[in-house]
């Protein structure tokens, strides 16, 4: 049991013999009073006894060499970063959490029962006058961090979900968690009831790998019971989109050689400062931060991209960088003024740059090709649209496909290469146009692609299948019927339209469409939309919705076909 003696070497010292002393069923019928018989066998089938954990403050690294010595633990390794404690540091005292350098590590030890189990020792090195002394104080008075850890043994979803179940049966409940990238290892952390007799009052299951899915619903429960903990985490949501954009602006990804999944080396703060112009303590301090959320990882020699970061360089396989530099760009800078959209109906964008942003960005063409590309960065959404089977038996007839508003020829060019017999027709601005003729013409499709200039009302005539990407959700009502009927006249009573765009839930549940709601209300003035709002715009046009496809990133294709001769009036 953890008793109240003074310093870190006592406190450690009592950890030991805690761990040498305990068994898993013993333990757990000590946190969990009420706890026995058959459902005790099972919880302790399923889980081991691992660990228990405390967090130490030593002045250097020698001072922690010494005082894992006098407790007879030996590290072999260096400390791990815990982005989990580290978070939890930052919100209880109010820092950021790129100043506080917590580390892991994980000593043996050999119990009474033979079994090997380990201490955790976090790791907060507070030099002497630090102003991390208050910090230090206060975690060692009330131990925040000590717990005790069990591993499951199976990482399977079901069983997961039923040991957190059975440890809310008997009083214990959820007290946060995370996904540690640096071990690939995910913690669901509990309070134990007040009667438990264990010394300890918080409980950790690890499971091996990453359970983020499982994790989330855990997480709802504790950050229920934790309003300003979850408030502040949503107020500092626009750090990470500036810390993502500057780790862009700063070429710090492409700078970087590699990721972990390709055996890369990492890059020293200070190689990498060089490299990129800027100063390693700030940018130590940058990618610390992005640590955190998952972007990069640190090991003693430096930093390296993870799979995530590495969508952040340029010349990636589904680059999302330009994403990265247009919502931390001009769509940051509109986002200001949500609550100007929110009063008057009127379009954040517009007020902040003085006009709408087609013809901002079609007036500077940098800019326009950055748009061009950040649309191109969502690319994923569209992997199974070329199998959609409009387009399948649109092949074996050597069909022509007309991509409306197509952008850079993205899309078009999946559909092509995945239909060599298909032909394509793209419409689009002047400017873009001839973007995509570059882009598909590289890719060798200028034979069976033509390129039109021109607007919605240029709509060619004839063709067997229209597409219309993400362009509904950019207009009004009034102009999405337009839309629709300029592609209703130009349809034959055969032809399919296939309508690609993010849909509202009907039940109100998570969905990135509801982000990109207040987006578009936000820069655009357009918005998105439920499935039944879709099927009463196709049926003003003189359409009907025939069926909806999920496609990746909350996607959706909205199948639609002509239902007689198409309405030109002016319904609203």
């Amino acid at each position: 049991m953890i008793t109240t003696l003074s310093g870190d070497t006592s406190r450690l010292r009592a950890t030991v013999d805690f761990v040498k002393e305990q068994d898993t069923a013993t333990l757990l019928r000590l946190l969990l009073p009420g706890l026995d018989g058959p459902e005790l066998r099972a919880l302790a089938e399923r889980c081991g006894f691992s660990h228990a954990a405390l967090l130490v403050f030593p002045p250097d690294e020698a001072a922690l060499d010494a005082t894992l010595a006098d407790c007879g633990l030996v590290a072999d390794a260096p400390p791990r970063p815990s982005v989990i404690v580290r978070e939890r540091l930052a919100v209880r005292h109010k820092r950021s959490a790129a100043e506080l350098d917590v580390g892991i590590l994980r000593p043996a030890v050999v119990c009474r029962d033979g079994a090997r189990r380990w201490v955790e020792v976090f790791t907060l090195t507070v030099p002497p006058a630090s102003d991390l002394d208050t910090v230090a104080a206060y975690e060692r008075e009330r131990q925040h961090e000590a717990h005790v850890a069990f591993e499951v043994e199976t990482p399977d979803p079901l069983v997961l979900r039923g040991l957190c179940a059975a440890f809310g049966r008997y009083g214990a409940v959820p007290d946060g968690g995370g996904y540690n990238p640096h071990e690939n290892g995910t913690v669901f952390y509990f309070t134990a009831p007040a009667e438990a007799k264990a010394g300890y009052r918080r409980v950790e299951l690890y499971v091996p790998g990453d359970h983020r899915d499982v994790l989330a619903a855990h997480l709802d429960e504790h950050r229920a019971r934790q309003p300003a903990e979850t408030l502040l985490r949503l107020l500092t949501g626009a750090w990470t989109t500036q810390a993502l954009a500057a780790f862009v602006r700063l070429d710090v990804a492409d700078a970087m050689d590699g990721n972990a999944m390709d055996g890369k080396r990492a890059v020293g703060v200070a190689e990498l400062a060089r490299d990129v112009g800027a100063s390693a303590p700030n940018l130590a301090t940058l990618l610390r931060y992005l640590a955190m959320l998952g972007v990069v990882s640190e090991d003693r020699d430096g930093f390296r991209l993870t799979d995530t970061g590495t969508l952040l360089r340029a010349d990636a396989e589904g680059s999302m960088r330009a994403l990265a530099l247009m919502y931390g760009g001009p769509f940051y800078e509109s986002f200001a003024g949500l609550d100007h959209t929110v009063r008057t109906g009127q379009v954040a964008f517009e007020q902040r740059f003085g006009e709408n942003h087609f013809d901002h960005f079609a007036r500077d063409p940098e800019l326009a090709e950055l748009f061009d590309r950040s649309m191109a960065a969502g690319s994923r959404m569209f992997d199974p649209l070329p199998a959609h089977p409009v387009l399948t038996a649109a092949a074996a007839e050597g069909a022509t496909v007309v991509d409306i508003a197509g952008g850079n020829g993205e899309l078009l060019g999946r559909i092509l290469s995945a239909h060599p017999r298909l032909h394509g027709v793209l419409l689009e601005r002047p400017h873009t146009v001839e973007t995509a003729r570059r882009l598909l013409g590289a890719a060798g499709h200028t034979e069976r692609c033509a390129f039109r200039a021109g607007d919605f009302a240029d709509v060619p005539a004839g063709a067997d299948v229209y597409v219309l990407s993400r362009v509904l959700h950019d207009w009004d009502d009034d102009r999405c019927r337009e839309i629709l009927r300029h592609c209703a006249r130009a349809m034959t009573d055969t032809a399919d339209l296939l309508v690609v765009e993010r849909v509202l839930p009907a039940d109100g549940s998570a969905s990135l469409a509801t982000a990109w709601d207040l987006h578009m209300m936000c820069n655009v003035g357009g918005r998105e939309r439920r499935a039944a709002h879709y099927a009463r715009l196709f049926a003003d046009a003189g359409l009907t919705l025939v069926d909806r496809t999920p496609l990746p990133l909350d996607g959706s294709v909205l199948h639609v076909r002509r239902t007689g001769p198409a309405d030109t009036g002016s319904k609203v």
